[in-house]
C-alpha cells in the first residue's frame, strides 16, 4: 500500500491474501511441505519476493498462486485478490468438488422433520445410489 515492504515471510503472506484463516495454519502448511516454489517445500520464514509462483495444497483443493505485489496486513477478500494473481487450471478448481458430493434429497415445506420410518426409506434410496456408483 503506501509504505514498500522489503522483507515478508511466506507464512504471514498467504495469511494476508486470505488462503488461510488463521497465520499458524499457513505456518503448518509450509512445514508439512503444502506449500512449494519450484517444486521444493518451502519454510514459514522464506522471504517472499514479487513475481514469484506458489503452489499451494489444503486439503483436496490445490492452489497456484502468483505474487502480484506483498501485503503484510490482512485486509478484505476484494482488496486481497489484487495481490495475487490465481493460475490454478479450471479443471482442478471445480473437478474435484463434483466428485465428492451426494445427491441432496429435498423435503417438501411443511412436512416437519422426517419420522423413522422416513429415515429409513431415505437411507435405503441413499444405498441404492451409492451401490450404483460402483
Amino acid at each position: 500500500m503506501a509504505k514498500e515492504l522489503e522483507k515478508l515471510r511466506i507464512d504471514k503472506y498467504l495469511w494476508a491474501i486470505r488462503i488461510f484463516k488463521t497465520r499458524s495454519l499457513a505456518t503448518e502448511a509450509c512445514k508439512a511441505g503444502r506449500v512449494k516454489l519450484n517444486g521444493q517445500n518451502i519454510k514459514p520464514s522464506y522471504v517472499v519476493k514479487v513475481g514469484e509462483t506458489y503452489h499451494i495444497q489444503k486439503g483436496i483443493e490445490k492452489k497456484v498462486v502468483k505474487v502480484l505485489d506483498l501485503l503484510d496486513k490482512r485486509v478484505d477478500a476484494k482488496t486481497a485478490v489484487t495481490f495475487y494473481e490465481d493460475l490454478t487450471p479450471v479443471e482442478e478448481t471445480y473437478g474435484y468438488k463434483s466428485m465428492f458430493h451426494a445427491p441432496v434429497l429435498k423435503r417438501d415445506r411443511g412436512t416437519g422433520r422426517p419420522t423413522k420410518k422416513d429415515r429409513r426409506e431415505i437411507d435405503d434410496l441413499k444405498d441404492e445410489w451409492f451401490a450404483e456408483e460402483d
